[in-house]
């Protein structure tokens, strides 16, 4: 009890003993004769309504918690959930709860997660973090529509991708999705860049030309390691996705359909070559991916590197801090762990 509390109760009962009326004494002290008398019992030196405990007029009984919880787990109900079985036990003639009163019950008892009978949630865990230092050391591929002029048909493009680099390193129009196809683009790769066993690791998704047995057996006899990302997750092979839309957003897409395969193809060469030749990458300083996978950029970034040292030394007034960084980019990361990927996400922002 608080002194102010104390020194209240003091001056009213010496008042009292004088002859004077407590409620009148309290009302000088601007309190009720209730809370007077609430002080002044010795069990209270806390205020009683913090402690205050209702339970409510129409709250279940035990026996009706026991009998709802009964009805809940019995075979025809076992599997629903409770705003399902209320309808039904009121087409039975039964009211027994409402169907909040079965949330709040189940809930209490742990019941009400998953009722429905169902095969357990698969645990798929993420593809393995992999870090590329140089060419020739991870490929990214996949495989696009490309619409015709038959409405419902599609050509397809097989295209990959070193993730290092960012070059194109293969591609090819086909007809059909099919694993020996796959096959053949990555047998023809392997002998031009030279690929020797267990130099590369190949990434993709789960679809069946990637898993194919020809596909595999490929992979296989050239010493390419396979890679996968988790079933309908796009996130996990970032490369392809991303080069995917920057081939169909180019001003030179075709508007209208591709009218047969060797004008997909042909303008699919074209692409290619402006990509891996003419287009100035951001994700890689702005040199273009044949440069970077043939080592060109080093020297090229080191060449813009000395020529904003000599601005800056001609001028140091127009500039307020460091000159902007031209260092090659070392590192790529594909499916980095979280903390990685958090790291280069902030120095990204």
């Amino acid at each position: 009890m608080s002194a102010e509390r104390k020194d209240i109760i003091k001056h009213i009962n010496e008042a009292c003993g004088s002859g004077a009326r407590q409620s009148q004494a309290c009302e000088i002290m601007g309190i009720s004769a209730k809370t007077f008398q609430r002080w002044s019992r010795p069990d209270t030196a806390q205020d009683g309504r913090l402690d205050a405990h209702h339970e409510p007029a129409n709250k279940l009984s035990e026996l009706e918690r026991q009998r709802l919880i009964k009805v809940a787990n019995e075979p025809e109900y076992a599997d629903l959930p409770p705003s399902k079985i209320v309808p039904r036990l009121a087409d039975e003639g039964l009211y027994i709860a409402s169907e909040s009163s079965f949330y709040r019950v189940l809930k209490a008892q742990k019941q009400l997660s998953h009722r429905q009978k169902s095969k357990p949630a698969r645990q798929i865990k993420k593809p393995r973090a992999l870090i590329a230092i140089a060419a020739n050391q991870i490929y990214s591929w996949d495989i696009t529509y490309l619409p015709t002029l038959v409405k419902g048909v599609f050509l397809y493009l097989y295209l990959v991708l070193d993730i290092y680099s960012r070059k194109i390193v293969g591609w090819q129009v086909y007809a059909e999705e099919s694993s020996a196809r796959a096959a053949d683009l990555m047998t023809d790769i392997c002998q031009r860049e030279g690929i020797k066993r267990h130099q590369v690791t190949l990434h993709s998704d789960n679809g069946s030309p990637m898993k194919g047995a020809t596909m595999l057996a490929t992979l296989q006899e050239l010493g390419v390691i396979p890679s996968f990302s988790r079933p309908c997750v796009s996130n996990d092979n970032p490369y392809s996705e991303s080069l995917f839309r920057t081939l169909k957003y180019r001003p030179e897409y075709p508007e209208q359909a591709f009218a047969d395969m060797q004008t997909a193809r042909a303008w699919v060469r074209g692409f290619v070559d402006w990509y891996n030749h003419e287009h100035l990458h951001s994700s890689i300083n702005f040199v273009t991916p044949e440069q970077r996978h043939t080592g060109e950029d080093v020297q090229i970034l080191a060449k813009r590197k000395r020529v904003y040292l000599h601005a800056k030394s001609a001028h140091p007034e127009r500039w307020s801090g460091d000159i902007r960084n031209w260092n090659p980019i070392k590192e790529v990361h594909l499916n980095p762990e979280k903390q990685k990927a958090e790291i280069e996400e902030n120095k990204a922002a």
